[in-house]
């Protein structure tokens, strides 16, 4: 089976509803251009370094307009659409946000949620440190979900450097593993593609990661930066789509078959031992 799909990049800034006009936008132009499956970055609907500011304009789910709108949108367009996440209020006793990814088909209805299970507390230098369980709570659960095109896994980020989340949806049935993310200059240019890479000949997997890229405007507090490079590698390792360094939409034919193929030259994952030590 063959599958169209369409990687979003975007360079989302702290006002959800200018990130909702330009997310919308894209996802009209990749379902015109025929993609069947759509998949947006890490934190689609805000992303801020404030506190205040995401205090101030995060919804909880029920009552996010990004979620709504693009609902109907998948609906209307028939198409899937992979939310990569959306900062989202929750009931957490410590009054923290949760990173959540969000499958949708295209009936609009919800196929699957992700809250982000691994939280990106680093010291990449001085001057940019990151504390993201400060303000989000940690998801405690892996998901697998069914479409019409395969078996998907669900992840962002940071996730992406624990490979045994991988090899557990690959164990899992996963056929397709999301990673979309807002990741940061130094690490991306460092690790953003080897590690894309080896997620996907480790699970025998096709590697979708739709990424924030660029300068995002902020109106409180520190500007981020992302890297960019939204891409696609197929099961042996072949890297399918490298956006680049500019916000758009990226296309990416995907032959389901090559998963089959990949696993069967090299079938890894039933290869496990329990092993003692160290």
């Amino acid at each position: 089976m063959t599958l169209r799909a369409a990687l979003l990049q975007l360079t989302s800034s702290d006002d959800p509803a200018e990130n909702l006009a330009a997310v919308t936008g894209m996802v009209e132009r990749a379902a015109a251009d025929g993609a069947e499956f759509v998949l947006t970055p890490e934190v689609t609907n805000l992303l801020s370094a404030s506190r205040a500011a995401q205090q101030e304009r995060l919804a909880d789910e029920a009552e996010d307009r990004t979620l709504a709108a693009l609902r109907e949108q998948a609906s209307r367009l028939g198409i899937w659409l992979s939310i990569g996440s959306l900062a989202l209020k929750s009931d957490d006793p410590e009054g923290r946000f949760v990173n959540r990814s969000f499958l949708v088909g295209p009936d609009g209805g919800i196929r699957a949620r992700y809250d982000k299970i691994h939280m990106f507390d680093v010291t990449i230098s001085e001057a940019e440190t990151y504390r993201e369980s400060a303000g989000y709570r940690p998801g405690e659960r892996a998901v697998v979900a069914a479409t019409d095109f395969g078996a998907v896994g669900l992840s962002i980020c940071y996730d992406l450097r624990f490979p045994a989340l991988y090899r557990a949806l690959a164990q899992a049935g996963a056929e397709v593993i999301l990673i979309p993310s807002a990741f940061a200059v130094p690490t991306g240019r460092a690790h953003w593609e080897v590690l894309l890479r080896a997620r996907a000949i480790e699970t025998g997997c096709f590697v979708l990661a739709a990424a924030q890229v660029g300068s995002h405007a902020a109106s409180q507090g520190k500007q981020r930066k992302t890297w960019g490079h939204s891409m696609a590698v197929a099961p042996w390792g072949e890297v399918l789509l490298d956006a680049g360094t500019e916000p758009g939409v990226h296309f990416v034919d995907l032959d389901l078959g090559e998963v089959t193929a990949a696993r069967g030259r090299i079938p890894s994952l039933t290869h496990d031992r329990a092993f003692a030590g160290p």
